[in-house]
């Protein structure tokens, strides 16, 4: 059975998907970009503060669901360029201070918004 997850604290979907789903003891969150989900637009500055938005986003979608970043078992990241691969490296391990997920991370064309930063997770109850 699966388990449609939200909450204020992260930006409302802009489209039809939601920002999580639960299903089986996996939490599966959608890509999340560096919006402020008070004003609904894109963070002002550059890799670091948006890497930082986008954790901080999915940090709220996890706890609104009972997880929270040790529970991460994979991730997704997408770059606008690698150019931004180090310092989005520095903000993103300072949310996983120990055993860290597996993950991905490439460059893409472009993102929604011309965001810098796109970041999914997958995460797992022990």
């Amino acid at each position: 059975m699966k388990k449609i997850v939200f909450t204020e604290l992260a930006p409302q979907p802009v489209g039809p998907y939601s920002q999580g789903v639960e299903a089986n003891g996996m939490l599966f969150i959608a890509g999340q970009v560096p919006l402020d989900p008070a004003t609904g637009k894109l963070v002002e500055g550059g890799i670091a503060e948006q890497t930082a938005r986008v954790m901080e986003n999915i940090g709220a979608i996890l706890n609104s669901a009972g997880y929270s970043f040790s529970d991460v078992v994979k991730a997704t990241c997408l770059l606008s360029t690698m150019a931004d691969f180090k310092a989005m490296n520095e903000v993103y391990g300072k949310f996983f201070a120990s055993d860290p997920p597996a993950r991905v991370a490439f460059a893409v064309k472009e993102l929604p918004l011309n965001a810098l930063i796109e970041i999914e997770v997958m995460a797992s109850r022990k």
